[in-house]
């Protein structure tokens, strides 16, 4: 590295500092740009990103080509969500222009940007103003310019860039009137900035900016159906739900037609890659379709689903372990099928060992598990067969990658709460096989509907009306369903609206968060309203919700 150029090493320190700069600043980031409830993830899928490229990077070869390739590779390959995907394109369109020079300064910069911020509008189906879209334009712009005013070294570039890129995050809320509505800045940009951030680290030792303190009362981040959405946020909580993902194998010539039937399918469409695989991403109220889409022009694979309108776990760090994946194994006689369930909460944990489960993965959404973590936790038990309760949509994909990756017979019941969980552990046979475990369960976790409470985060508007921060909400499978001032209230509502004649169970797994004065409410109400209902009470001490629901 000089002050005029960087080399191999000096991109790869680049990487690493941008990894740990995405560290500190997650969770202001997540609080930028956040659902009214608890799960905002921008800041966690752009850091998680960097985390696997920054894996393939510190393997590479001394080649800058070599560096290239794995930035571009291991971005495309670890995107998390939209925010993740949108990151993997602007970082290959970076390694793309690099490696064709075999070093960092002034001009190769500004025309990596340049390819970059193309690359992220390409990527988007309909691009919107104030995102991190513009703030990489503008960062490109300010390169460009100094390039062409003859600036003294890549250093003065850089901090020229910074300032450019601060300018244009200042921006974003005059663009986008619900970052003004939110009295926030995009969350995207927010990160990407963190780039410049970390060349200048790495360029001559400074330290990374510490992140800024955030108002935890303050109303944050986009509206419903547009968090982690770089190219546009909707205020109508009745928009598109579900959050499909898939790398798809698919010819160069094929993508046109595939983005073409994604756009009568939903928005916040984000397609990239390039010779013959891609990272692809929809928000759509149609997952079969959207997954056909891409099978009509290829092979899509690794396919995640997440329900926009589900909580998700608070990640408390970049540890393996929190993200998703400590496995505790739990002694016990020999079984011809054992359980693995995964799990938030020692409560529920305790809830599950006592049902026979014979190993515990952490996780949930947000905190998910790889399917190496699921064969670790296979091959640690005794057991020739093994059905696997993922607990979580997100999860369910890649639990079922597992039997192809150990000896055991591994069959998976496509759990998706902690509620559908314990049903299906009521109809565990461990003397039964793995096959007709996973009927039986199956059968269990079907039967069961689900809800659960939790508590805005922020004002927002919903098909209810307005949301107050610190209200409390009661959701279940089809989305919001009450908004209430306390937890009880939200949970009586809640069930008022899910229970009907025909349910005979009621199982209520309280939070550490749940008052006992508000267990004794819900309680109470139970057993005025529905007294022939058996009800069944836990403490799960999950964090975040003080109630999920499974009604039986």
């Amino acid at each position: 590295m000089t002050a005029d150029r960087l080399g191999a090493d000096g991109l790869r320190a680049t990487m690493e500092w941008f990894r740990d700069a995405l560290a500190i600043h997650r969770d202001v980031i997540n609080q930028l740009n956040v659902y009214p409830v608890p799960d905002g993830d921008t800041g966690t899928n752009m850091a998680l990103t960097l985390e696997t490229v920054v894996t393939e990077v510190s393997a590479a070869g001394d080649q800058m080509s070599e560096v290239c390739h794995a930035i571009s590779h291991g971005s495309l390959m670890g995107a998390r969500g939209n925010s993740g995907v949108i990151l993997s394109q602007i970082l290959r369109g970076l390694a793309e222009t690099v490696a064709t020079a075999g070093h960092v300064d002034p001009p190769v910069l500004a025309g990596a940007l340049k390819k970059a911020s193309v690359a992220a509008d390409e990527a988007v189906s309909t691009p919107v103003e104030g995102t991190i879209l513009t703030v990489v334009r503008d960062v490109a712009n300010a390169a460009a310019e100094a390039v062409e005013e003859g600036v003294d070294g890549l250093i003065q570039m850089v901090e020229g860039c910074q300032q450019a890129g601060r300018a244009s995050l200042d921006r974003t809320p005059e663009l986008l009137p619900q970052l003004a509505r939110a009295n926030v800045v995009d969350a995207g940009g927010a990160g990407f900035l963190l780039f410049l951030d970390a060349m200048a680290t790495a360029m001559d030792g400074r330290p990374l900016p510490d992140p800024p303190p955030v108002d935890p009362t303050a109303g944050v981040g986009a509206a419903v159906a547009g968090a982690d959405d770089p190219h546009g946020v909707d205020d109508d909580a009745d928009g598109t739900r579900y959050e499909v993902m898939f790398f798809l194998e698919a010819d160069d010539d094929r993508i046109s037609d595939f983005r073409s039937a994604w756009e009568a399918l939903g928005d916040s469409i984000v397609v990239v890659g390039g010779d013959g695989l891609w990272n692809c991403h929809i928000h759509s109220n149609d997952i079969g379709a959207s997954i056909e889409a891409g099978i009509g022009v290829g092979r899509p694979y690794d396919i995640r689903v997440t329900d926009l309108f589900e909580q998700v776990e608070h990640v408390e760090s970049l540890t393996a372990a929190e993200i998703g994946g400590t496995v505790t194994t739990i002694a016990g006689e020999p079984v011809r099928t054992a359980v693995v369930a995964v799990s938030v909460g020692a409560g529920v944990r305790r809830i599950f060992e006592s049902l026979g489960v014979r190993a515990v993965i952490a996780g949930g959404q947000t905190m998910n598990p790889s399917t190496e973590h699921f064969v670790q936790a296979v091959e640690q038990l005794d057991a020739a067969e093994i059905v696997l309760l993922p607990n979580n949509k997100n999860i369910v994909p890649v639990a079922e990658r597992v039997d192809d990756c150990t000896d055991a017979v591994v069959r998976v019941v496509p759990t998706k709460g902690i509620a559908e969980g314990l049903a299906a552990l009521m109809a565990y046979d461990p003397s039964a096989t793995a096959d007709q475990n996973q009927e039986a369960m199956a059968d269990a976790a079907s039967e069961v509907v689900t809800g659960e409470v939790t508590q805005a985060v922020r004002d927002t508007e919903s098909e209810l009306g307005p949301i107050a921060a610190g209200q409390w909400l009661g959701l279940d499978r089809g989305g919001l369903r009450v908004v209430a001032p306390s937890a009880a209230q939200a949970g009586t509502g809640l069930l008022a609206e899910i229970i009907d004649d025909g349910h005979e169970l009621v199982t209520v797994i309280a939070g550490v968060d749940a008052a006992s004065a508000d267990v004794g409410e819900v309680s109470a109400w139970l057993a005025e309203h529905h007294p022939a209902i058996e009800v069944e009470i836990h403490e799960g001490n999950q964090p975040l919700y003080p109630f999920y629901f499974g009604v039986e």
